[in-house]
């Protein structure tokens, strides 16, 4: 049996960073590819992940890039989990002018 890969689309409303990386990568949206191989029994099928992709596109001069950046899937749920707590009040106020 061969492995499978699945895709989905994630999305920051403000920069974020992953705790196994140094980069800040901007709001946006971004392709998380996570490939899993079979697991090798005869009474259920299973799988087990091998790697977790972030898909990373960059235009420089006109043109676009792609960057595949292995990522640990804990971190980018600590990233997202960060990314939908709400503003703190100064941040807050300041956005309204008060």
């Amino acid at each position: 049996m061969t492995n499978r890969i699945s895709k989905q689309l994630v999305t920051f409303r403000s920069p974020f960073y992953l705790d196994s990386l140094e980069d800040e990568w901007p709001a946006g949206n971004y392709t998380i590819e996570t490939e899993e191989e079979p697991l090798d029994s005869p009474s259920f099928l299973a799988f087990r992940r091998v790697c977790t992709t972030m898909i990373v596109h960059t235009k420089h001069r006109g043109r676009t890039q792609t960057t595949f950046v292995v990522i640990d899937p804990a971190d980018l749920k600590a990233a997202q989990a960060r990314d939908q707590q709400p503003l703190n009040r100064a941040e807050n106020e300041g956005m309204t002018g008060r």
